[in-house]
């Protein structure tokens, strides 16, 4: 690697790709590695600094994630992040214990700015806590630079041995001068001057690509958004004619998405992809038919796709590479090591247990979405396709809360395509990070002509977000919403309710199943 390394010791935290990606937006490269890498992989790696997560274990547990100690000898910059602090506390004699208060969510702490961690920090600034256990008492060496109501080491440091550990999480954006923090990390501490950009990262995945397959057949899960478009689009600067893009219509796309993909991507379009399209909608209605439980749905989905995709490459010949535009959130919400399932994403979780492929290919798997974006416009891709509203693999089956019908399907593609023919109206699509509605399960009485109806609600979802990991509803204004809600329940037969979705996430997911 010729770049600078900053390395990520992963300790089962859901956040480790997002410390990675934020050290990302600093310039300089990052890689994740377990916890218990070895100290003779990390001296070969040559990082320039080292941090460790935050993860759900208690320090003085039995059977609690533990580095090697002689990492501290090693005289490379460490900043310890939640579990990642009390790690460091334990193992070099500081005192960790059970909170008698724990703190969640966004906490005022009070700062030293004479640390080069929280040089040009606020004095009293707020950061996201999420812990049971605390800091009691610092190490030998270390001073306390930062403390809150309820815990009195919220950040130490051991200045010489450059060594640093706050108990809060500086990588979520909650924390609202975290990346002040990380920037000063990276910068300050471990002397970086910041020389990766997402074209390195292009660059490196084709060759990689290209060593991986050789003259193998590869075939590409095409569903026309982003992260499977810039997926398409590095495996062919890899691998050429050798490459099929296969896009299946299951009926569960956005109205007219089908043939607008094709479009873009078939013949007629502007990319020389092998392009391959399969309507299957009336197959995936079959699986679907009285399957309520949103898993099941995700997964009859996931494997109902693969199955598609294996009779299409009977057809082309022997093809020993699936390639899929997986994208690190995806990873994290379907389960990763020890991290908890959210939800199977069809393309992770929700993948039969065999599929008839030597491999499957992800190349972004990685990558949040914006950074997914910035290597789109790398690689040529238009900025109106790089920045087209993101679409579950799943589809709508997972915007219809309960069974999906054809009827239903109809619903909510003509309910979903005036919500969005008005916010682009409104000039405020771009300003959105995703919007879409969804059908409830829920009926309810109404009054149309002066007679009872007895109909579907919709609901308006939309919020605003940079990673997906975590997003804030959108403020739409309500002039707009009451155009689209009198649109929607005049010309969207079997609808007479519109409901506005206002949770983030946490503790809601952006899909509603």
């Amino acid at each position: 690697m010729k770049n600078e390394l900053v390395l990520v010791l992963d300790f089962g935290g859901q956040y480790n790709q997002l410390i990675a990606r934020r050290v990302r937006e600093c310039n300089v490269y990052c890689e994740v590695h377990p916890y218990n890498l070895s100290i003779e992989k990390i001296k070969e790696l040559n990082p320039k600094g080292i941090i460790f997560t935050g993860g759900p274990a208690s320090v003085y547990g039995e059977n609690s994630p533990l580095c090697d100690k002689e990492i501290f000898d090693l005289n490379i910059p460490i900043l310890g992040i939640c579990y990642g602090s009390q790690l460091m506390a334990h193992l070099l004699g500081g005192c960790v214990e059970h909170a008698e208060t724990s703190e969640y969510g966004k906490t005022p702490i009070i700062v030293d700015n004479n640390s080069l961690l929280f040089d040009n920090v606020s004095k009293e600034t707020i950061c996201w806590m999420s812990h049971t256990d605390l800091i009691k008492e610092a190490p030998n060496g270390f001073n306390v630079t930062a403390y809150s109501k309820d815990c009195p080491v919220a950040a130490m440091e051991n200045k010489d041995k450059n060594l640093y550990a706050v108990q809060f999480h500086p990588e979520v954006a909650h924390t609202v001068e975290g990346m002040k923090m990380l920037s000063n990390f990276v910068k300050n501490i471990c002397k970086c001057s910041g020389d990766w950009k997402m074209a390195d990262f292009a660059e490196k995945t084709i060759k990689e690509i290209k060593d991986r397959v050789g003259s193998g057949k590869v075939l590409c899960a095409l569903s026309g958004g982003v992260d499977s478009s810039v997926a398409a689009v590095l495996l062919s600067k890899a691998v050429g004619n050798n490459l099929t893009c296969v896009f299946v219509d299951h009926g569960l796309l956005r109205k007219n998405e089908g043939d607008e993909v094709e479009a873009v991507f078939g013949k007629d379009g502007n990319y020389n992809l092998n392009f391959v399209r399969v309507n299957a909608q009336e197959r995936f209605y079959s699986k679907l038919k009285g399957v309520t439980d949103p898993e099941a749905k995700r997964k009859i989905i996931g494997t109902e796709f693969i199955r598609v995709f294996e009779e299409v490459a009977k057809k082309i010949g022997k093809v020993d590479f699936l390639v899929q535009g997986t994208i690190y959130p995806d990873v994290i919400e379907s389960g990763l090591g020890k991290s908890a399932t959210i939800k199977s994403h069809h393309n992770v979780g929700g993948l039969p247990s065999v599929v008839d492929f030597k491999e499957i290919i992800e190349p972004l798997r990685l990558l949040f979405k914006d950074e997914v974006r910035k290597v789109g416009l790398e690689l040529g891709i238009p900025e109106y396709l790089v920045f087209r509203q993101p679409f579950p693999g799943p589809g709508l089956g997972i915007r219809i809360i309960g069974e999906v019908t054809a009827e239903k399907v109809r619903i909510v593609q003509d309910a979903d395509y005036i919500y969005r023919e008005e916010i682009a109206k409104a000039g405020i699509d771009k300003t959105l990070g995703q919007y879409f509605a969804a059908l409830t399960n829920m009926q309810s009485v109404g009054v149309m002509g002066d007679e009872r109806t007895y109909d579907y609600a919709i609901a308006l979802r939309a919020v605003t977000t940079t990673d997906f990991m975590t997003a804030d509803w959108a403020r739409i204004p309500y002039d707009v919403l009451d155009i689209i809600s009198r649109r929607i329940v005049n010309e969207v037969k079997g609808v007479n309710r519109v409901l506005l979705d206002c949770t983030s996430k946490p503790p809601a997911t952006i899909e509603f199943e």
